[in-house]
């Protein structure tokens, strides 16, 4: 998930970041973000250097959640650090999770329309209904495993990145009327004709 930057405002990062092992950031179109993610060997040689990646990349593209397909890995793992929105969302402030095989149950609620955007759809945002009151449940870095019940927009954080695992983005849960009017939007991205300014893979050409 992106930081949606409110005009004026200005989002800082503290975090130390090692540019050399950033790791592109596939965009939408590419299959990669369609497949339905495997579970985590917790013994998986090289699983800490993956996640120390995903995070780099994370920082340096802007990022408050990276998914492990979105950087090519068809893997059931999320890095977050809500940190830099915790100035408007509170129960944000100071969280940083890596999830590894996460569950969600979805709890009581309305659903929230709030503004999402996504490192794998450069330039676009859209507004995204969703309950904001889910219990959590993963394992960490280190093996421990947790369960939590989290509400507000760090719960929107969480459901978005997970939905990657599922082969699902953002814009599958707009209306079919407002997907047609970004129509072109998302084929250009899909395309190549609409680029970050971080690094990124774009989806195969299609042999004619």
């Amino acid at each position: 998930m992106r930081i949606i930057v409110q005009q004026n405002a200005e989002i800082q990062n503290n975090n130390t970041i090692n540019k050399d092992v950033r790791l592109p950031v596939y965009l939408y179109g590419h299959p990669v973000l369609r497949q339905k993610a495997e579970p985590v060997d917790l013994n998986e040689p090289g699983l800490k250097d993956l996640i120390d990646s995903m995070y780099t990349t994370m920082y340096e593209s802007d990022g408050v959640g990276l998914a492990a397909p979105q950087i090519g890995k068809s893997l059931r793992l999320v890095v977050i650090d809500a940190t830099p929105v915790g100035d408007r969302f509170p129960e944000c402030d100071g969280r940083k999770m890596t999830l590894i095989n996460p569950e969600i149950e979805i709890l009581d609620g309305d659903k929230v329309c709030r503004a999402e955007g996504c490192l794998s759809l450069p330039g676009l945002s859209e507004d995204v209904k969703r309950v904001e009151h889910i219990r959590l449940s993963w394992t960490d870095a280190d093996g421990n495993s947790h369960s939590e019940e989290i509400s507000g927009f760090l719960a929107r954080i969480v459901q978005h990145e997970c939905d990657h695992l599922e082969g699902l983005v953002y814009v599958d849960h707009i209306s079919p009327i407002r997907k047609q009017l970004i129509k072109n939007k998302l084929n250009n991205i899909a395309q190549g004709r609409i680029l970050p300014d971080y690094p990124y893979r774009t989806a195969p050409k299609r042999r004619r």
